[in-house]
């Protein structure tokens, strides 16, 4: 009857201007594609040079070799009988069936906001189709002098396919929406979408919804893993029809390649619509191929799945456990340094390492020779395969506790318990006298001994005796980063890991350069709240038992005077409010873009039956006076693994000034009056 189409979609662990490794990639995924009888094939958004690509796409070069690869993939026997859509950052994505390109479809909504801006590289196309002449060397393989370039579709003798790219899909003015009332039946999404907790039923609800709609088959692949930059890219490649998701791929994997494949039924998508679709008005490129066979009455098609979606804590366990792999492995280096407080962030970042270990363990008893070839080469080792979690952390991670005379027995004894539990090469290490050093040089020059509040000083010497040990410990980090390893007679260095969240980074409650500043930080973009929640999971889910004692402690610096032996110095006590406080202040300052007078005017309601309009004119008041005085520290802040859409990272998600007017008179009046009008 030929109505039944086979179509694979995929998730490809591409890493920017690695044209070589990105080419094995798409050769491979085509490869299996057609092993499970597609006769079309979907990749990510720019598959064939990596999205991250970011300034390099000014460069000539990446554009010539872009047009190098598109040539190989041409010229292979692979790409035989089957359509591929490809994505290249000119052609982007690029459809065709060898030997002959068949159309550029160019992307004509963008992606700027967030982590993305894609206007500062590219121009939205909004013509509708030229002829565009292909290079010399694309011309000598297919034949060709132009390929039409614009907004169109193909048709082929048993189908119409149309494509939208990427943000496309998450615009009020979808192109599916027209294309469907236009009869197109398969919609096509190359994508590059990063993980971002609570998120990817956003995606999942997005894409039935396009085919609820109007009826279709809908074909969304996306990106996986590291790119070379903060995001992680979350997979999740789907194939839907009228509304139901029929196939799926995995959210996160160590996979480089996964492809996903769905038998449907075409009739299906002719009678869900009905009368709904008008005459054709786009433009269409006539391809003389069919999806179906003749001969498909009891080829079986895909039935509709549920989705069940990862809960957040999952998620930390996860994506920034995939996202360290890729960096380290890519990286050169031989494994992990952590500064290991005791304390819930550390233990957070700590764990998430583990949860890394538990994945390549399962990875390499699935047999995959990836993961294993990449595990020996970091550790310089051929012959090494892994047994157990516990062992493999001891041979890529190393923690270390760096004790002051202001540290408890109690913090030492939670590093050191953590530690033994997850299997890390573990050091404690006390740098009092690397403190009274640099303090001696001080004064030497000066004549003056600086003091703790306790002990009679003043806030600028109480306040500097605490960012010199903690700048110590950065110091010495990177000293055991480089060094630990040779001592052991190892070769290799190690990547320092950095751990200070979401919630401190917005009032800047750290010292500039200290453990704070590292090579990469996996829980930068994570709250305090959702880490807690991440520790319970992780006593469950890992058997870490050690982890009771840290989330029952009250989260603290220890870089004040003992009183008594015990810790007298706590965080929410040094920053004002409590990390809940600031996770809500946070969301209203990125998300719903509040200044001051209109954060205020939430929070009165947020906030009606446990302050006072008075006290939270005085929180709201005491975070932007922290938040301005501190901002300047983000323009240093160590890439940090993106997960909160509140993320203050000055690097490109949150531009904003770093010297601002503290007083904030004006808008800090406007509250002022508001109170008084309330009481």
């Amino acid at each position: 009857m030929g109505r039944k189409v086979t179509l694979a979609t995929c998730s490809l662990n591409q890493w920017a201007l690695d044209f070589e490794g990105n080419l094995d990639r798409i050769l491979e995924s085509i490869e299996i594609s057609k092993n499970h009888g597609a006769k079309y094939r979907l990749g990510p958004e720019l598959e064939i040079c990596g999205y991250g690509c970011a300034d390099h796409f000014y460069e000539s070069d990446t554009l010539l070799h872009s047009f190098q690869v598109l040539r190989k993939l041409l010229e292979s026997p692979i790409t035989e009988d089957i359509i591929c859509d490809v994505g290249m950052w000119v052609l982007s994505p690029h459809i065709r069936s060898r030997p002959k390109i068949l159309l550029i479809r160019p992307k004509m909504l963008m992606a700027n906001y967030g982590n993305y801006r894609e206007m500062r590289w590219f121009s939205p196309w909004n013509q509708k189709v030229e002829e565009y002449f292909l290079p010399r060397m694309i011309q000598e393989v297919t034949g060709q002098d132009t390929v039409p370039f614009g907004d169109c579709v193909l048709s082929t003798k048993d189908t119409c396919i149309g494509t939208e790219i990427c943000a496309e899909l998450w615009n009020p003015r979808s192109p599916h929406i027209q294309m469907g009332l236009d009869g197109v039946e398969i919609f096509t999404n190359s994508s590059a979408s990063h993980h971002e907790l609570r998120k990817a039923d956003q995606r999942v609800n997005l894409i039935k919804s396009a085919t609820t709609k109007t009826g279709g088959i809908y074909l969304y692949a996306n990106q996986r893993g590291c790119d070379g930059d903060r995001v992680y890219y979350d997979g999740c490649a789907m194939v839907a029809i009228n509304g139901d998701i029929v196939a799926r791929g995995a959210q996160f994997s160590l996979n480089d390649v996964e492809v996903i494949t769905a038998t449907v039924d075409l009739e299906d998508v002719r009678s869900y619509r009905g009368e709904m679709c008008q005459p054709h008005m786009v433009r269409q490129v006539k391809v003389n191929f069919s999806l179906s066979t003749g001969d498909d009455v009891y080829l079986p098609t895909h039935q509709p799945i549920t989705w069940n979606f990862h809960t957040p804590e999952e998620e930390i366990s996860l994506g920034p456990a995939c996202w360290l792999w890729d960096y380290l492995r890519r990286s050169g280096q031989a494994g992990f340094l952590l500064p290991l407080s005791g304390g819930v962030d550390s233990s957070s970042t700590a764990c998430i390492v583990h949860s890394m270990c538990v994945l390549l363990c399962r990875a390499v008893q699935d047999d995959n020779r990836q993961v294993l070839e990449d595990i020996r080469r970091v550790v310089r080792d051929e012959s090494y395969c892994p047994q157990h979690p516990k062992e493999l952390c001891g041979r890529i991670f190393t923690t270390c506790y760096m004790a002051t005379e202001n540290s408890s027995e109690d913090t030492c004894n939670r590093a050191r318990d953590l530690a033994n539990q997850i299997g890390s090469t573990h050091m404690n290490i006390n740098i009092d006298m690397a403190v009274k050093g640099i303090l001696g040089i001080f004064s030497v020059v000066t004549g003056r001994w600086p003091k703790f509040h306790a002990n009679g000083g003043s806030d600028r010497e109480n306040l500097a005796l605490q960012n010199v040990q903690a700048r110590v410990r950065m110091v010495l980090a990177y000293l055991f980063a480089q060094l630990s390893l040779w001592a052991r007679g190892k070769p290799g260095g190690l990547l320092v890991l950095g751990s200070a969240n979401v919630d401190e980074s917005l009032t800047g409650y750290f010292t500039k350069y200290d453990c704070s500043s590292a090579d990469i930080n996996p829980i930068g973009g994570i709250s305090k709240t959702d880490l807690k929640n991440f520790l319970i999971y992780c006593v469950e889910q890992f058997q870490l038992t050690a982890l009771r004692r840290i989330l029952a402690a009250p989260p603290t610096a220890e870089l004040e005077p003992l009183t008594d032996g015990q810790v007298s110095q706590t965080d929410e006590a040094d920053m004002g409010m409590t990390y809940s406080e600031l996770s809500a202040i946070g969301r209203l300052r990125k998300i719903s873009k509040c200044g001051p007078f209109s954060m205020f005017c939430k929070l009165i309601h947020l906030w009606k039956d446990v302050l006072s309009p008075m006290e939270v004119a005085q929180k709201v008041k005491h975070f932007f006076r922290m938040y301005s005085m501190n901002r300047h520290k983000m323009t240093t802040v160590t890439p940090s693994y993106h997960a909160e859409s509140y993320s203050p990272d000055d690097n490109r998600f949150d531009l904003r000034p770093f010297l601002y007017n503290t007083r904030w008179t004006w808008q800090f009046r406007c509250i002022d009056n508001q109170v008084a009008v309330s009481a």
